[in-house]
Formats: C-alpha cells, structure tokens, sequence
C-alpha cells in the first residue's frame, strides 16, 4: 500500500541508527584495537543477533548487557584481549553517540505540524535517557518506550502494539520511522506506516515486501507529512 500520511497522528522514532549514529563507536576502538572497523561492525550485528535470538528462546536481558556480550565476543573473534574495566569504556560510547545532522531540526518540524513524537526502542530506559539528552530532543519527544518495558525485542508485533497503547495510538495512526529493515517489516505487521531511513543510499533488503516510505532524511517525511 501507498503511504497515506492523512492517517498519520503520531510518529515513533528509532533510536541506534536512525537518531544516533552506532558506527561512532568505532572510534571508541580505534585506540585500543589495530583494525576497529570489522570489530565494530561485528559488535553491532552480533548485538542484533542476540536480540532475534532471545525472542524465539526467551532469554531476555537489558540491551546493554546485550551490547557487552557482543563487544566481548567480538573482541575475542578478532583476537583483542582488553579487561573488563576498558570494555566498559568501550561499551559507554552508548550514552554519547553522534547524532545525525537532520534529527533536531527534521524532528522540530514535526512537532510543529502538531505531531506527536515518541522514541520506540530496544535500549533500555537508563540508554534511552541518556540518547535522548545527549541528542537534545527532550522538548520535543513526549516520551520514550523500550523493550525493557515488555521484556520483548523488535521486531516482535508485540512491542509496536505496546507502543500505541503508551501512546495512546490506534496503531493504523502511528509511522514507525527507522533505518532497520527488520524494525521496517516489524511495525508493518503489527499494523503501523512503515518508514525507512535510507540515508546512505543503500539497497532495500526486499525479500518481505517493500516499506510504506523510503525517506533519505527526517526532513522528507516532515514534507510528506505537510
């Protein structure tokens, strides 16, 4: 289906990789590791890995924690032994990640139109406060939603639902904007807008269908919107 932005009354944001730049946490390695690029990029897969895995097993944890398990095996994959203490260092990159150039001032032209805006997240409520002041969108999200909440990952039907029912939302209302393929698909199937952040220009992985919006930036949507 066309994405209908007449039915649109709320829009729920993503936070790592679609407000928040996770590839900045390659400089978090660079001083310790000799090659950070394939640890970081195995850092970030492995977390998501963790989290698909623990919907089908039940074996829910914090999504920190989540992200310090995958840190330390992909340390140990590329043969970096560093202590506890300085994975820690590593890990806490989390709480001051980039922030893409577009999201205040893409996210402040939605708020104007008279859109709700919420953050609907696998981190967990401590990382959600921090990404949240650190971006400087506190005036302008009415609140945040995480996993930790329902103790269930995206892209589980369950969690789009949740948020709508903390929102206050009839879900056919909400657009879930993410850079996510799998977050994509997520909220589709739980009845929400889907809307992809392709701000790279990269390939859609289109073996489940194809996003409601492909938008390159926060302030396209805010034009489709209006």
């Amino acid at each position: 289906m066309p994405f209908d932005p007449d039915a649109v009354t709320t829009v729920t944001f993503d936070s790592y990789s679609t407000i928040v730049d996770v590839e900045a946490a390659e400089e978090a390695l660079r001083e310790r590791v000799p090659d950070p690029e394939p640890v970081s990029r195995l850092w970030r897969s492995r977390s998501l890995a963790y989290t698909f895995v623990a919907n089908a097993v039940d074996a829910y944890q914090p999504f920190y924690e989540m992200n310090r398990d995958a840190l330390q095996y992909a340390l140990e994959a590329h043969g970096v032994g560093l202590d506890a203490a300085e994975r820690d260092e590593i890990l806490a990159v989390y709480h001051e990640l980039d922030v893409f150039d577009d999201v205040r001032d893409g996210m402040n032209r939605l708020s104007e139109a008279g859109y709700d805006l919420y953050v609907v997240s696998n981190g967990n409520p401590e990382m959600l406060e921090s990404m949240v002041a650190h971006a400087d969108i506190g005036d302008l999200v009415e609140d945040t939603v995480s996993a930790d909440e329902i103790r269930t990952f995206k892209p589980a039907a369950e969690l789009y639902r949740h948020a709508a029912a903390r929102t206050g939302t009839p879900i056919d209302e909400i657009a879930h904007v993410t850079a996510g393929y799998y977050d994509v698909y997520g909220a589709m199937h739980a009845g929400a807008q889907g809307v992809w952040v392709n701000r790279d220009d990269g390939p859609w992985e289109s073996f489940a269908g194809e996003p409601d919006l492909t938008i390159g930036s926060f302030h396209d949507l805010a034009d489709e919107l209006n």
